[in-house]
């Protein structure tokens, strides 16, 4: 479920809390975006917040608990960012090309974003929270729409989820290596591929996955 953080604090003390709470899990996600680990002490967690040692234990029992806090953050960060701007869009494989087009990108607009995703994203593709439902409910719409033809939407899931993931990390080797692995147009090639697989002919997929991106998505 989404962290517990989001909800709004009734009077002073909670809003410290609140406040203390969100620094160490944005302690934790800068840790994991620069380090790709989770291997900081709790000593390091706490400094990087700007918080007591002892606060640490006020709000998670361990540093898995803080690290799983992180992700889940970096995972609802993500499902907002593309809800808010898919959100007009009426086509079910509109929004999937629009979301795998940003989701390329992010290594360059949001690169503590990507790494994190990185770090963390497969176990939670079937969470419910973050990216998978939103896929699922897309997936889901577009069967019922008649624009897909996906025999198991929770299949099709895992095959959407583990290209997304993949994804992120061939734009991270692109870019450490200059190798070219993902030249111009990897976002368009990316999504025609997951609309051919969601069941739309070649001549659709290309044309979707190469439509003007919507206002706010640069």
């Amino acid at each position: 479920m989404p962290d517990q953080a989001d909800a709004q604090p009734a009077n002073r003390f909670e809003r410290r809390r609140a406040q203390t709470r969100g620094a160490l899990i944005a302690a934790a996600q800068q840790i994991l975006a620069e380090q790709g680990t989770s291997e900081a002490s709790i000593q390091q967690i706490a400094e990087r917040a700007d918080v007591g040692f002892g606060s640490f234990y006020n709000h998670f029992q361990t540093k898995a608990e803080l690290f799983e806090a992180a992700v889940v953050g970096a995972l609802e960060e993500y499902g907002k960012l593309i809800d808010s701007i898919t959100g007009d869009v009426d086509d079910p494989a509109e929004v999937f090309a629009v979301s795998v087009r940003l989701t390329f990108r992010l290594a360059d607009t949001h690169p503590e974003l990507t790494r994190v995703l990185r770090y963390g994203g497969l176990p939670y593709i079937h969470a419910d929270f973050g990216l998978g439902p939103r896929a699922l409910r897309d997936i889901e719409k577009g069967n019922a729409s008649g624009r897909f033809r996906v025999d198991n939407p929770l299949v099709a899931l895992s095959a959407v989820g583990g290209s997304l993931l993949g994804l992120l990390q061939l734009k991270s080797s692109d870019k450490s290596d200059k190798s070219g692995q993902a030249g111009p147009g990897a976002d368009e090639q990316m999504a025609e591929l997951i609309l051919r697989m969601l069941g739309l002919t070649p001549e659709e997929a290309h044309e979707v996955a190469r439509r003007p991106l919507p206002v706010g998505a640069s």
